[in-house]
């Protein structure tokens, strides 16, 4: 592999590229990683690809809720727990696992996803 051709990324990759950019005290949704990625419709996938992502990638997951703004995981499971208190510990007020949209959400503008991104 050269720098002047580089591989593509996988739309994994693509999904965790954007994880990765979303800033703390932040959130966005499936949905729209999908999008940004090059992937519409295909929030779910963005899920999948969230569970299978590398450790050592220490994306910041928690950042990504559903289109409701709410916390996706059952409210009483241990994932919840942590997803909520990572949020919280940003300065992210989530109040049964809702967060508002108004005040948290991530807006990039698009010279930062355009210059941000490698796809």
């Amino acid at each position: 592999m050269t720098s002047e051709n580089p591989e593509p990324l996988s739309p994994m990759q693509r999904i965790w590229w954007i994880v990765a950019m979303i800033p703390s005290g932040t959130i966005t949704s499936y949905g729209k990683v999908a999008d940004m990625a090059g992937l519409p419709g295909r929030a779910r996938y963005v899920s999948r690809a969230l569970k299978l992502a590398p450790t050592e990638l220490s994306l910041p997951w928690h950042r990504v809720v559903n289109a409701q703004g709410k916390i996706a995981f059952p409210a009483d499971s241990a994932p919840f727990r942590e997803q909520a208190q990572l949020l919280r510990s940003e300065g992210v007020m989530v109040n049964q696992g809702k967060i508002r949209w108004s005040e948290y959400e991530w807006h990039p503008d698009v010279a930062t996803l355009v210059l941000g991104m490698p796809f």
